[in-house]
């Protein structure tokens, strides 16, 4: 459930700068990424701003609930024969993380502009969950404090957790409020790969100078190098 009315929502669903602040991670390709799933030819809107098919067939369903809108992304029909068929549950895992971007974004920052980091680690070297030490995290809602693997000090508030996933909102991501990181170990893919190998981190940050960006960034990319030396460093 967000805690934001369903044509708040929806907005952030068709505006394409609305989109950037929580679909995914800042890259190159990020709005060419965008245009092609939310505003492609074959986008399907609802009369009443309440479904949105995207390029590829998912929903994003919305239904106005007390205090808020309940949003959901259903899965379109699984092609056996795609190239991407093995990688469905990636796909699936993926919406998880956006819907919480989506969430955090329009519930702490409804009119920031987020900076991110992201790593792709992606060699058999375990949790990353576990190496970061966020694997014993209390309930959803409730504060924590601890020295992240990176050797960062971290507070704030465990904002989900999944089987295969843990977001939390981050005090020094922030200039102003919190930020957000997530981190999401990939789940196993049968012949393609074991639990356990490969992990994506993003960090969403707002309105931090270039000097703490780069200590952050600094920090991160050291324990990359130390954990999964040859995965692509932090961008």
């Amino acid at each position: 459930m967000i805690n934001a009315d369903a044509p708040q929502v929806w907005t952030m669903l068709r505006e394409p700068s609305k989109v950037a602040q929580w679909h995914g991670w800042q890259a190159e390709d990020l709005d060419a990424e965008i245009k092609e799933i939310y505003f492609s030819d074959d986008v399907v809107e609802s009369p009443d701003h309440t479904s949105l098919t995207v390029h590829g067939g998912d929903t994003f369903e919305l239904k106005p609930v007390p205090n808020g809108t309940q949003v959901s992304v259903t899965r379109g029909a699984l092609d056996h024969n795609s190239e991407w068929a093995a990688w469905d549950e990636d796909i699936t895992q993926g919406w998880l993380t956006f819907l919480q971007q989506l969430r955090f974004a329009l519930e702490r920052h409804p009119h920031g502009k987020r900076h991110t980091l992201f790593l792709h680690l992606t060699e058999g070297q375990g949790s990353a969950i576990e190496k970061l030490g966020l694997a014993s995290l209390p309930e959803p809602g409730e504060p924590y404090q601890l020295t992240l693997g990176t050797g960062e000090e971290i507070s704030g508030k465990v904002w989900y957790r999944t089987s295969h996933q843990v977001g939390v909102t981050v005090h020094s991501y922030a200039e102003h409020g919190e930020g957000l990181l997530v981190v999401a170990d990939h789940p196993a893919i049968k012949d393609v790969r074991a639990e356990g190998e490969g992990s994506m981190v993003i960090a969403s940050t707002y309105d931090l100078g270039a000097g703490r960006l780069d200590a952050i960034r600094s920090s991160w990319d050291a324990w990359r190098a130390e954990n999964y030396p040859t995965s692509e460093p932090i961008s």
